[in-house]
């Protein structure tokens, strides 16, 4: 669209979100079946920060990475299924240019602090399996605290960069975003000039953000790998791979979802099959993190035990 004919259209004010269907049944079971796994998104992962707050044992940099990452699944949760749910209810399911903007980026900071956060993890698991003399000079408090805080720096710098691309173009209308909340490449769809070249940034932007915590969660399981198998324990090579399955069960659940979305060029892309896997990393994993990562671990059991007065 030329210059003129720019001038010539009134620019967005607000957005559409069409959500996942618009079939009023299907509607009715989604709110019932998305508030519930809401609810149990937000009180299993406070529940997380609160025991490895109240417990002293679970005062250590694993404990500590974990409580962030369900810091990082309350506020992504909270970003973006109320609106969500509200939508469902509601005739007129319209966000403010302004507010989509504030979800894009506070969503985006969430997913970019995650991949750091799981790499961080991975290192934690690397230093006390491949390097356990020297843990606690490693992953001392004050480095731990650094590393965490550069995680959601990292987080916020790269959702400000990508929001601002976003944003900085003309929405002119249609004003129909075919999702539930304000993602990005839905977003794109409506820009009313040519962003094939941004696009390929954007694109190589978040190959980049992805897949370099990524290669490195890569790397440090190969070296962990290495260091166990040499064990001459099978009880240590037991307790060293179980301390690290929870791990690369998120990692996996975690790329295997948000790489259909980013890592794939804007024209492969189907909408409601992008649907259908955002409603997975936007609430089922959410949801399932505590429990993969934190219940199956005896040393959570025993402080959810000590908490309810057992012994």
């Amino acid at each position: 669209m030329g210059q003129m004919e720019l001038e010539n259209h009134t620019m967005v004010t607000e957005f559409i979100l069409l959500g996942l269907t618009s079939q009023p049944d299907e509607q009715r079971i989604l709110f019932a079946t998305c508030l519930l796994m809401f609810l149990a998104t937000i009180l299993g992962n406070v529940l997380i920060i609160a025991l490895i707050w109240a417990d002293s044992r679970l005062h250590t940099p694993m404990y500590f990475v974990i409580s962030n990452l369900s810091l990082l699944d309350i506020c992504f949760t909270l970003a973006t299924v109320p609106k969500m749910l509200a939508n469902m209810l509601s005739e007129r399911k319209s966000i403010s240019f302004a507010s989509c903007a504030a979800q894009l980026c506070f969503t985006l900071c969430c997913g970019i602090t995650e991949c750091f956060i799981l790499a961080l993890m991975a290192f934690d698991r690397y230093v006390a399996i491949c390097r356990p003399l020297h843990y606690l000079l490693i992953m001392n408090r004050r480095i731990c605290g650094i590393m965490i805080m550069s995680c959601w720096a990292g987080g916020f710098f790269g959702a400000a960069v990508l929001t601002g691309v976003t944003f900085s173009f003309p929405y002119c209308g249609p004003n129909h975003v075919e999702h539930f909340f304000c993602e990005q490449p839905a977003v794109l769809q409506l820009v009313c000039v040519d962003t094939s070249s941004v696009e390929v940034l954007i694109f190589a932007l978040s190959v980049v953000v992805l897949m370099l915590p990524f290669f490195f969660i890569l790397a440090s399981y190969i070296a962990i790998a290495g260091a166990v198998l040499s064990m001459s324990s099978a009880a240590g090579r037991h307790r060293a791979f179980s301390t690290c399955s929870s791990h690369l069960t998120v990692v996996t659940m975690f790329y295997s979802t948000i790489s259909f979305t980013y890592l794939r060029p804007q024209a492969t892309q189907s909408r409601e099959q992008e649907k259908k896997v955002a409603i997975f990393y936007s609430i089922v994993s959410p949801m399932l993190n505590p429990v993969i990562y934190s219940f199956r671990n005896k040393d959570v059991k025993g402080a959810l035990a000590k908490v309810l007065g057992k012994n």
